[in-house]
């Protein structure tokens, strides 16, 4: 999405603007490790997680922030992103994706007031989902 005229008199604008921008990014990911760290139902994928996910967290959002179209943080600072390979250490079967998949779901339906929204950012992270997965 650009911040141009789009034919029809609107302007478009990212998604990462419409998700609230820092600040809705900031809040997704800080709800997304809350629950990743506190529900039951999410143990195993919070099992091949670091004690402390404040390095996770902050590498989301650089990630988010910028695959919903800010600034392009994570690239910056870390380089292509690679996150298949990234993760390759990481046993991610399919209990893994699945409850990382329950928990962004869940910080994406509390955090993003619009259901619209909420489906054209899920779908393609269902698909990164399923591609991180490195186990059977």
């Amino acid at each position: 999405m650009t911040d141009e005229p789009d034919g029809q008199g609107r302007e478009t604008i990212t998604l990462y603007e419409a998700v609230g921008g820092d600040a809705g990014v900031r809040a997704l990911t800080r709800r997304f490790y809350q629950l990743m760290d506190t529900l039951p139902e999410a143990a195993r994928c919070r099992a091949i997680h670091p004690a402390d996910l404040t390095g996770s967290e902050e590498k989301l959002y650089e990630y988010l922030t910028g695959w919903l179209g800010g600034p392009p943080l994570y690239t910056e600072k870390r380089g292509h992103p690679m996150l298949r390979r990234r993760h390759f250490d990481a046993a991610i079967g399919p209990a893994e994706r699945d409850e990382w998949l329950l928990c962004f779901v869940q910080a994406l339906e509390e955090t993003v007031p619009s259901e619209g929204l909420r489906k054209i950012i899920l779908e393609p992270v269902t698909r990164l989902a399923h591609h991180m997965q490195n186990q059977d």
